[in-house]
């Protein structure tokens, strides 16, 4: 149960036919002062001059971004657009990267807005309906999501249009469909990098229709086809929440140090009396503690927050705080099961319901939420 936002980021990668970038930092201590441990990408040293330049740069850096799981180079693509960033006569290719940054650190409000402009002034782009459907579905607006995804098919990328509304049926409920065409769509792509993809949207929607065994080997086919550090992560959720820590631990080895990958594997550790989830607890403390520090905001990281409060610190209304700020921001499965358990958890009676009487009116449905979806809800 995780964010789809940032899949959908590499789907358009390959909608925009750019190469791929490979830097992942590592931990490496130099024995003499003057060794050299790594060679960072250069930075841009002039703004480009011109649109085309701007984008293919933009593109790098945001595909470096999800690669490294480093929210940093999100700045450098932001820079390297800066010319045309925010500007209403910007082209629709550098609004629709625009939007992709914003979308990528949670400005979701922001995101949107920049991409209704974007499809005002070039309609047909199907990169750009691609990515508002990803942002209609993150905020439960399914039916504003299916009518973005036939956008996406008007316009060209049947592939892509096809998947994203085979995820709107899944998330609300037709998951038996969901399963066929998913199959379907995997025996019609022939590279590695998509047919992974397809396996992990089955995947998922094994686990929302409760079939674990089914999503445990879709996911695993997925991970074969291709390393990818979405699908770690959720076949991570899904190896935990069936009491399978030390798998997990396995499948999160090679991931990038990112929040939801040191909280997942910290949250593994405590559930084997495994004294490291401790260091690691610090770690995100320390994360947090220099956000603030610089003056960020915190809410775009109120899920992990939350999971974290849940997780290792065993405080459950510091954990409903932060899922509220999550919830307004986000409403997927797993931001629905986080202010579901926290408030429960909580004993905040009043706000528990009003959070299952808002899940029942989104539409989802989901076999991992059903004891809030059927039990006693008005």
């Amino acid at each position: 149960m995780k964010s789809s936002a940032h899949r959908y980021l590499a789907l358009g990668a390959a909608l925009w036919s750019c190469a791929l970038l490979a830097a992942v930092p590592k931990d490496i201590r130099p024995s003499l002062d003057s060794e050299v441990i790594e060679k960072l990408p250069a930075r841009v040293s002039s703004a480009p001059v011109t649109p085309q330049a701007a984008a293919e740069a933009a593109r790098r850096w945001i595909t470096l971004s999800r690669d490294t799981s480093d929210p940093r180079y999100l700045g450098r693509a932001q820079g390297a657009m800066a010319r045309w960033w925010g500007q209403p006569d910007a082209p629709a290719d550098l609004m629709v990267l625009q939007a992709t940054v914003e979308q990528s650190r949670h400005e979701f409000s922001a995101a949107r807005a920049t991409l209704q402009r974007a499809l005002q002034a070039n309609p047909a782009h199907a990169q750009g309906w691609l990515t508002l459907a990803t942002l209609e579905r993150v905020a439960a607006r399914y039916a504003a999501s299916e009518a973005a995804c036939r956008n996406v098919a008007r316009y060209g990328a049947a592939l892509y249009a096809t998947a994203c509304l085979l995820e709107n049926k899944s998330l609300q409920g037709q998951h038996d469909a969901a399963r066929k065409g998913f199959t379907a769509l995997a025996m019609q792509v022939d590279d590695s990098p998509s047919r992974a993809w397809v396996f992990s949207l089955l995947a998922e929607n094994e686990e929302r229709a409760g079939r674990d065994d089914a999503a445990d080997a879709a996911y695993r086919r997925s991970l074969v086809d291709a390393s990818d550090g979405y699908t770690a992560l959720a076949y991570a959720d899904l190896l935990l929440r069936r009491s399978r820590a030390d798998a997990a631990i396995e499948v999160l080895k090679n991931q990038p140090e990112s929040e939801g990958v040191l909280l997942r594997r910290a949250h593994a550790l405590r559930l084997i009396d495994d004294a490291g989830w401790k260091v690691l607890k610090s770690d995100l403390l320390g994360r947090y503690a220099a956000i603030a520090a610089r003056g960020e905001a915190l809410d775009t990281h109120a899920r992990e927050r939350a999971l974290l409060a849940l997780w290792l610190q065993g405080d459950p209304l510091d954990a409903w705080i932060a899922a509220q700020a999550n919830l307004a921001l986000q409403k997927e499965p797993l931001d629905w099961w986080l202010a579901l358990r926290t408030s429960e958890q909580s004993g905040d009676l009043s706000a528990h319901q009003a959070v299952r009487e808002a899940l029942l009116q989104s539409g989802l449905k989901d076999a991992r939420l059903a004891k809030w979806q059927t039990e006693g809800a008005r």
